[in-house]
């Protein structure tokens, strides 16, 4: 017959749980999540083009929308007729910088318009003024007015395209064209 269990033998095995609860907790913390990572190419007017990448927890996949928030990794790169003109990464983001992003993790796209309730606005180191990137800085603002460009704290208007222009994203590694259109006339 067993001697009955008195509290402290009990202890051994709430102190065997709480072991095992931290080795699973140190065991995961040790293998990170995946990050879902994407491309995607920006085609504006009169030559100016954007490339970027994203990426967020691979747990947000097939979720709908996400926001800034869950950015893990960003970065974007403005070229005019293929040459660079600027570059934003979201490790450079203080507190006067504008950041605001919404991305569709089942479309695959940034959701286009400009309507910031409607989750449609891009504001990605530039304001809906598109005139507050930094001093030889560069942004994107995809607003309900166009979406376009800022360089050098200034709106550049000649960028400008419709707001509603489809913005998709794509596996990172899947080789994208990213090129104006050039006008012959």
């Amino acid at each position: 017959m067993s001697p009955p269990l008195t509290p402290t033998a009990k202890r051994p095995i709430f102190s065997l749980m709480r072991l095992t609860a931290l080795f699973l907790s140190l065991l995961v913390a040790a293998n990170p999540a995946q990050a879902a990572k994407f491309q995607f190419c920006w085609i504006g007017s009169s030559g100016y083009t954007m490339r970027g990448s994203i990426s967020f927890p691979d747990t947000l996949l097939d979720s709908g929308i996400i926001t800034q928030d869950e950015v893990t990794d960003f970065a974007i790169y403005g070229y005019l007729d293929n040459f660079p003109i600027g570059s934003w990464r979201l490790d450079q983001r203080t507190t006067q910088t504008t950041w605001e992003l919404y991305f569709d993790t089942t479309a695959l796209e940034f959701p286009m318009g400009g309507i910031a309730l409607d989750q449609s606005y891009q504001a990605w180191n530039a304001n809906g003024e598109v005139n507050d990137c930094g001093e030889g800085g560069f942004g994107f603002n995809g607003g309900n007015w166009a979406q376009d460009v800022c360089i050098n704290n200034t709106w550049i208007e000649d960028s400008s395209i419709i707001p509603d222009t489809p913005l998709p994203a794509f596996p990172e590694g899947v080789e994208i064209r990213c090129e104006a259109v050039l006008n012959l006339s």
